[in-house]
């Protein structure tokens, strides 16, 4: 079973998929799944999808169309590991805060941490940018912004920020082009069908933020007491 993770191929039509890359974007799917309920959970499974996703991508043949790696997809996935277990642990420390039993309660940035995040963005691009460049990954321009942003994305669920999803929704829209013309048909399909799951759990995380303010007790003004 071991080898047939790793190094098993999965035909279709007159070529093959890697059973590696099919099976880590489906741990990355159920992660997402479970982010968007806040389970805790979340975080576990997505750790495994990102070890196994790593290996397809740092190994150019695996592809189709382009015999380089995918530095800044592979590199993603470092990210999202770091990233996962900052989660993990944020989560496990206030789920049992949470206005419903749930690992993180949903709310929007704050004017200063929305700054936060667009200097991150910036400065998170450029370093990408110039770091794919030198090491000469396949398209270092869309790729930066899939680092970047995926970084980015994913601290910001860790914070229970509603804006995280609005984030990957602009990652995916330049995934699904970047991935389809490297060959990676798989991981393209899943980033399509993630942008409209994406939109979901947007509304979803949006709902629950204005009912937990509405439903949250109006502070008690001093001196009402007495």
């Amino acid at each position: 079973m071991l080898d047939w993770l790793l190094h098993g191929t999965i035909p279709v039509g007159e070529g093959s998929l890697a059973v590696r890359e099919v099976v880590g974007n489906g741990f990355g799917l159920a992660s997402a799944l479970l982010g968007m309920r806040r389970v805790l959970w979340a975080w576990p499974v997505g750790l495994v999808g990102n070890l196994l996703l790593f290996t397809v991508f740092v190994s150019g043949e695996l592809s189709n169309a382009v015999a380089e790696p995918l530095w800044g997809q592979a590199g993603r996935q470092v990210m999202f590991a770091v990233a996962g277990l900052y989660g993990w642990w944020r989560w496990s420390r206030n789920r049992a805060d949470g206005a419903d039993g749930a690992a993180v309660t949903p709310r929007w940035a704050t004017g200063p941490e929305r700054l936060g995040l667009l200097v991150l963005a910036a400065v998170g691009y450029a370093a990408a940018y110039g770091l794919l460049v030198r090491i000469g990954s396949w398209g270092p321009e869309t790729e930066a912004w899939i680092l970047a942003g995926s970084l980015l994305a994913t601290y910001g669920m860790a914070r229970g920020w509603v804006e995280f999803w609005l984030v990957w929704i602009a990652v995916d829209v330049v995934g699904v082009t970047t991935l389809v013309q490297a060959g990676y048909y798989p991981t393209a399909a899943m980033y399509l069908f993630y942008g409209g799951f994406c939109i979901a759990g947007l509304f979803t995380w949006w709902r629950l933020e204005r009912t937990t303010r509405t439903e949250a007790p109006a502070p008690v003004e001093e001196g009402a007491a007495a």
